[in-house]
Formats: C-alpha cells, sequence, structure tokens
C-alpha cells in the first residue's frame, strides 16, 4: 500500500499495513514513566489495539456506537482510539480539564455505550452524575490508582482487565478482528470533537477516516518527516491538532510518538528524545518565551549584556530575510558566533535545540513572540486551521517566515476572501458536518466551502493574514475599527501579563481587563521584597500596578494613536475555563466574560476610578466560591 492508496482505507487498517511493513523493527511509539522511557514497535502497537478492540466487542460493543475517551498524552489514548475505530464505532475525546456537566452532557447527547478514563478523578465526575448516565455500559480506567474501592462496582472495569478479555477472545476467535476491521470504509465517521465554543456552545464536528488521511498526506508531502521521525505529544488529544497528529500523520507517514512523563518534564524529554517537530499551541510559546526573558533579566550583566547584543544581531538577519536582502559578511561572521556563544547554548538547555521545524496554532499570537524565538535561533512559524478543516491547513514554508502572516495553503486545499473579509477554505479535509445541528451546518458548509467566521486578507505573497474573529472586530465611537486579538497578542507578549481582554465597542477610547502572570509577577514581587499571600492580594499591590502600566505603555508606543489603551483593570482572579471565561484551548469567550463582568467595562467610561465587586469561583469538585474586593481602574499616563 503507498501513500496513494491510503485514502481509500479506515484508520485502523491503515495500522495494520504499518505494523506488516515497518513490524518489529521499528519504534513507532514511546512513553516516559518514573523516568524510564519504554517503547513499543508497530506490531505491538498493533496487538494492543487488537486486544482492546476485540475486549470492546467481547463487552458488545456495535458498529456506530459512540466510545467517550477523557484520557491524558498516552499511549492507551491511541489503543483505545484505534481499537474502537476498529469495531466500527465513533470516538469522541473530551479534555481531561472539564468539569462532569460538560461531560455528562456530551456523553447525554451522543449515548455513548463505552466511556474509556484516565484515572480515578475522571472515574469520580461520572460516577457523580451516574443517574443520568444509564446509556454507558461500562466505564475502563487506565489507571487503577486509588480505585481499589471501586473493585466490586460492575459498571467499571480496568483497562489491563479488557486487554485480557480482548487477549481471550482473540484465541477464541482468530479471524474476528480482521473480519469487523474490512467492514470499515474510508468514508465512514471515525472521530468527533467539540469546537472550541468562543462564539456560542461547543458544536460537535464530524470528521471521517478520509479527512484525516487528507490531511495527513498534506503534512507528509509538505513537511521533511518521514519513517523514524520524531514528534513529540504534549497538547491535549482532545484538540483537533493533537488527534490528527497522532492519529493521523504519524500513523501514515511512519512518524515516532512521544509521550513525555509530565508536563513538568517536558524540556528534560525534549533533550533526551530530540523531537523533529513540535505543534502545539501559541500559550506554550508564550510562557516559554515568558520564562526565558524573565531568567535573562535575574542573570548577571555580562550574561545580559551577551544576550542583548546577540538579540540585535539575530533581529537584523531576521529583518534582512524577511526583507528578502542578503545579509553583508560582516553580520553573518557575527551572527555565527552570536548562535554558537547564546542561542545554542540556550535553545540546548530549554530542550529546543534539535527541532527542525516548530509551528504554533490554536488562538493568535503576537508576532513578537514568533521573532523572539526565531532570533534565538528555533524555526518557529505560524499556521492556522480549524476544528472543522481537521487541523492545520495553512502554514508557513521554510525561507517565507513572515511573522505577522499564517503562510500558505497545503496541498489541495483553496482560500478566499468575501466581501466583508471572512476567510472560506475548500479541501476534502473539511468535516462532515455537525452533529445533530443540520442548520448550522448548512450555514458553515456551502458549496464546499467552509466559512471559518474569520476576518483576513490576502497580502502581496500570497499569504494570509488573519485579523480576528469576524464578530469581534470593533469600531470606536469614531468609526476606527480594529481587532481585539491584534493588541491582546502584543499585550500577553509581556511576561508579567497572562491574560488581556480588550473593550471598546462605540466607545471613545479603548479599554482592558488584564490578568498578571501570577508566577512572573510573584518572583518579581519577592525580588522587590514586597509582601504577599493570593492572587488576589498580588495583583492590588500599588508597585505591581505600576508595573503593568509601564507594560501597557510600551505596547501603546508601538500601536496607531486610536488603538492605545487608555484605561486598565487588574482583574480579582484569573480568568478560568471552570468559569466558562475561557475555552479549554485558552481561547476567550469573549460574549460571556461581557456579560460577566459588564458593569466593570460600564466603570471604563465613567468617572469612577475604583469599583466594589463579588465575583462567583466555580471549583473543579463543583463547589462554588465568593470573591469579594474592590478593583481600582487605572489610567494609562501616555495614551493620548
Amino acid at each position: 500500500m503507498t501513500w496513494k492508496l491510503f485514502p481509500k482505507y479506515t484508520l485502523p487498517q491503515i495500522l495494520m499495513h504499518q505494523a506488516d511493513h515497518l513490524g518489529k523493527n521499528n519504534i513507532a511509539i514511546r512513553s516516559k514513566a518514573y523516568g524510564i522511557w519504554q517503547s513499543l514497535t508497530w506490531s505491538d502497537y498493533l496487538n494492543y489495539t487488537k486486544k482492546m478492540a476485540l475486549g470492546l466487542k467481547t463487552l458488545g460493543i456495535q458498529r456506530k456506537d459512540k466510545v467517550g475517551l477523557i484520557v491524558d498524552n498516552d499511549p492507551e489514548w491511541l489503543f483505545s482510539e484505534l481499537g474502537a475505530q476498529s469495531m466500527g464505532a465513533v470516538t469522541v475525546n473530551f479534555f481531561t480539564s472539564s468539569i462532569a456537566r460538560e461531560i455528562v452532557n456530551i456523553l447525554k447527547q451522543i449515548k455513548a455505550s463505552f466511556v474509556i478514563v484516565q484515572d480515578q478523578e475522571q472515574v469520580d465526575k461520572l460516577l457523580s452524575m451516574r443517574q443520568e448516565l444509564s446509556h454507558i455500559k461500562k466505564i475502563i480506567y487506565v489507571d487503577p490508582t486509588g480505585l481499589r474501592t471501586y473493585c466490586d462496582d460492575s459498571w467499571l472495569i480496568s483497562f489491563a482487565d479488557l486487554l485480557q478479555l480482548g487477549e481471550q477472545t482473540m484465541v477464541e476467535q482468530p479471524t474476528l478482528f480482521e473480519k469487523e476491521l474490512g467492514l470499515g470504509k474510508a468514508d465512514d465517521i471515525a472521530h468527533m470533537l467539540m469546537t472550541s465554543g468562543t462564539t456560542g456552545q461547543p458544536k460537535l464536528v464530524k470528521l471521517s477516516h478520509s479527512n484525516f488521511t487528507d490531511m495527513s498526506l498534506k503534512w507528509l508531502e509538505t513537511a521533511p518527516i518521514g519513517i523514524g521521525s520524531n514528534w513529540i505529544s504534549i497538547s491535549p488529544p482532545a484538540w483537533v491538532v493533537d488527534q490528527v497528529w497522532g492519529a493521523g500523520i504519524c500513523l501514515l507517514g511512519g512518524l515516532s510518538i512521544n509521550f513525555p512523563e509530565n508536563f513538568e518534564t517536558i524540556e528534560e524529554d525534549f533533550r533526551e528524545i530530540g523531537p523533529d517537530i513540535i505543534i502545539t499551541s501559541s500559550l506554550f510559546w508564550e510562557n516559554l518565551a515568558s520564562k526565558i526573558r524573565v531568567k535573562i533579566n535575574d542573570s548577571g550583566f555580562i550574561k545580559r549584556f551577551l544576550y542583548n547584543w546577540a538579540q540585535k544581531i539575530g533581529a537584523e538577519v531576521i529583518q534582512r530575510k524577511t526583507d528578502k536582502k542578503h545579509s553583508w559578511l560582516g553580520l553573518i561572521i557575527l551572527h555565527w558566533i552570536a548562535r554558537r556563544l547564546i542561542s545554542r547554548p540556550l535553545l540546548d538547555r530549554i530542550g529546543c535545540l534539535g527541532f527542525k521545524e516548530a509551528y504554533t496554532g490554536g488562538h493568535p499570537i503576537s508576532p513578537d513572540v514568533i521573532r523572539f524565538f526565531r532570533i534565538n535561533g528555533l524555526n518557529l512559524k505560524q499556521c492556522y486551521g480549524m476544528t472543522e478543516t481537521c487541523g492545520i491547513f495553512q502554514a508557513q514554508p521554510d525561507h517565507q517566515v513572515k511573522a505577522e502572516t499564517v503562510g500558505l495553503p497545503l496541498p489541495r486545499t483553496k482560500i478566499k476572501i468575501t466581501e466583508d473579509q471572512e476567510v472560506l477554505v475548500k479541501s476534502p479535509s473539511n468535516f462532515q458536518g455537525y452533529y445533530q445541528n443540520q442548520e448550522a451546518t448548512a450555514e458553515a458548509l456551502q458549496d464546499g466551502w467552509f466559512h471559518t467566521g474569520d476576518a483576513g486578507y490576502i497580502d502581496d505573497d500570497g499569504h494570509l493574514v488573519i485579523i480576528g474573529r469576524k464578530q469581534d472586530i470593533m469600531h470606536t465611537k469614531d468609526g476606527e475599527a480594529f481587532s481585539p486579538d491584534f493588541i491582546e497578542t502584543r499585550l500577553k507578549f509581556s511576561p508579567y501579563i497572562k491574560e488581556a481582554v480588550l473593550w471598546g465597542e462605540g466607545k471613545p477610547y479603548l479599554s482592558a481587563f488584564i490578568n498578571i502572570d501570577f508566577g512572573n509577577v510573584g518572583n518579581w514581587a519577592e525580588e522587590q521584597k514586597i509582601p504577599y499571600t493570593t492572587y488576589l492580594d498580588l495583583s492590588k499591590q500599588p508597585k505591581v500596578e505600576k508595573l503593568i502600566q509601564n507594560q501597557v505603555q510600551m505596547v501603546n508606543k508601538i500601536l496607531p494613536m486610536p488603538m492605545r489603551l487608555v484605561k486598565i483593570i487588574l482583574l480579582y482572579k484569573l480568568l478560568d475555563a471552570d468559569d466558562q471565561e475561557l475555552t479549554r484551548t485558552g481561547k476567550i469567550r469573549r460574549k460571556f466574560v461581557f456579560t460577566q463582568y459588564q458593569h466593570l467595562i460600564e466603570a471604563f467610561y465613567s468617572e469612577k476610578t475604583e469599583l466594589p465587586v463579588k465575583g462567583q469561583v466555580n471549583y473543579r469538585d463543583g463547589t462554588v466560591g465568593i470573591i469579594e474586593s474592590t478593583v481600582k481602574i487605572l489610567t494609562i499616563s501616555d495614551s493620548f
């Protein structure tokens, strides 16, 4: 079977081929536990998937059944997903951070027959609402820690026991797996994922096997990857990008998938594995850039001097490449020296030295973050995609990287811009519709074109520039149009600002809510000998207020006058997905935040300088807390 034939098959059928082709001589999966890397070959990959599939079959799974997955980045995710799909079932991923009500609502909607969960935390979420989940036959848990007292519950079965059940069935019915596998068709629905829900309630996106194979082939035709290449999975499996790479691109291309032990060991795991390629959310790169800059500021004078010198040299080289100008010999030599002395050791320190390709996706990212990493020698590029397009369909080619754009379309992808600047995409990767929502499907998919809801334009080099969500484009009282994303991403480049939400529709000036970065601001406060206890306490410190005002002033200097911020409020709590203020991928749910904090927004455009507030916080265990405080409305002195 060649790549050209892959679109005719389902993902599990392709796994069968890859196991036959790559067998026991090639590593398919590596996972780290207790500091030790464990490897699985392609034969192992198929064997575990087969046991999983037959275990589910023995429990009574039927074709077109729905199987929920509430799992972390572990091999069991892939075994479960491809195993269920082998039996003709449709899998649905959930974020492990989701609260019980969010998960149960979707499980009820799809009438899931089985749910595979990571650990006791996820089991407890479902047990707490068991009376609403009568359609679920079994809950399969991966990690048995803490579940010893649950053994008598017939609703539960361990992952290990399910594999044993599958192995027994394999012996008793040796042809059952291949028989069920052969019934699958490329156009069958393989998987469903929830949209981010930035503009309303999340919808379930139906993706077929052929959607996955088409998107996978686009990347294999474009990126310098293939059999033996290393990809590392660090974003949740419920995010479409990790879903397509883990269950698609790596499968079709014969790449090795690496699962780090946990988020805290990522930099060490990078160095140990040496991945060729990484694609993850902009939040990861924003946090990493902040971490580096804070550590540089804390270093000694000589290190800071050399670092700043290397930054100036790197910035000049990158700018000349962007402008398609040649660098003079002296600059090339200085850049080589700066790379050897500063950039390479820095990349090695954060585990990124081995990356050939690095991509950022998800929500918008500041061009400053892109430039920062490229100046330091990391080939970081911005890309663009959506759940409905089965992942990333637009990426920057090497030697054509422009920090402000999302690059060019991948093969077999057409882009056009409507008169009102909406971005439309046509591709075989486009989804099969929204689950049980024909009205939304008809609105989003018209004549094969998917309406993204994003505003953008094509620049002179054919690159797509995303302005922001079309419905989020705002106009001041004087009619000046602005994109909140454009300003928010630049504010978040500050290591002291974690989140920013802009306001100003129909108003005489712009204002913003600011979430401070508790870790970085906390370290700064300790150096300044500022005592504090909680996030709320820290955000109210006068010196912290001045620090953030100065950070906003720095951003104001690079913005046109109508886009400059005049007033800000340091929010008394972090915006949180559990409070419905953010999506599970970290995007702002602007409409909800507007409703929740409307009284604060109105105060921006009054004479008030402070305002009493009383807020509600929803904890993950279902309890509700109340915060009472007073917020100050801070004015940015150089706004006018």
